[in-house]
């Protein structure tokens, strides 16, 4: 079995388009977590702005992000608007470490205007750490149930999204979360957007969480943003 494994969720405080000053606001949070994994919302990297520039794995404006991660040991999943390979880009989750950032996955599932602006991703995607296996998602995937069964079918101990939902909407969240640990007995993280973003979010909902196999919340953090949650998985 592997040795036990600290998840954080963050909700950093976000200037829309600004990748430069985000990236310190990441690095901050991966410093403050104390967790080998720590993983944040969708688009945190930008804001939940459809006309954002994606973001290369090589971007120099990840610095900070990729120095936090070399000195703590961690894994940050980052959310980004990400270069696709039919010319459109995607929503997409970059895995960085003290190594550099690579993009880990592509969201698959579509919703509102999404469409538009973005090309969906083809595949599941997983990432190991320290002997675990961690699903990803973002948003509107964790709803699809044949996107968690497709993931789990990877073989996976965690599903880790990134989301962004209002406030009068957080309760979602926990409702998915509970099914996806009930349907697979897996730990769910999920890491929510907190304060206010692009795309009609005045009011984000925060509130990252995460769950035990079982449903049972292991840990919440509060709606403001610089908020976070942590738990050790074992």
């Amino acid at each position: 079995m592997p040795e036990p494994l600290t998840v954080a969720v963050a909700q950093p405080r976000c200037l829309a388009y600004d990748v430069l000053a985000n990236a310190h606001g990441h690095a901050e949070a991966v410093r403050s977590a104390r967790a080998r994994v720590v993983a944040f919302p969708e688009m945190s990297l930008t804001g939940y702005e459809f006309d954002a520039a994606p973001v290369d794995a090589d971007d120099p404006r990840l610095g900070p992000i990729v120095a936090a991660c070399a000195d703590t040991g961690s894994l940050a999943l980052v959310g980004a608007p990400v270069p696709g390979r039919s010319g459109r880009p995607h929503i997409g989750v970059l895995a960085v470490d003290g190594g550099g950032a690579r993009v880990a996955y592509r969201k698959m599932w579509l919703g509102g205007a999404e469409p538009e602006h973005f090309a969906p991703g083809d595949a599941p995607a997983v990432v190991e750490v320290a002997g675990w296996r961690l699903g990803l998602a973002v948003c509107r995937d964790t709803g699809v149930p044949r996107h968690a069964a497709d993931t789990a079918a990877l073989g996976i101990d965690g599903y880790v999204a990134g989301v962004l939902d209002s406030a009068a909407d957080w309760g979602v969240q926990d409702e998915r979360a509970r099914r996806v640990a009930a349907a697979h007995r897996v730990w769910v993280a999920i890491a929510s957007f907190a304060g206010s973003t692009g795309g009609g979010y005045p009011d984000a909902a925060g509130r990252s969480r995460i769950w035990a196999q079982d449903g049972r919340v292991l840990a919440e953090a509060g709606p403001e943003p610089g908020a976070m949650a942590r738990a050790t998985l074992t």
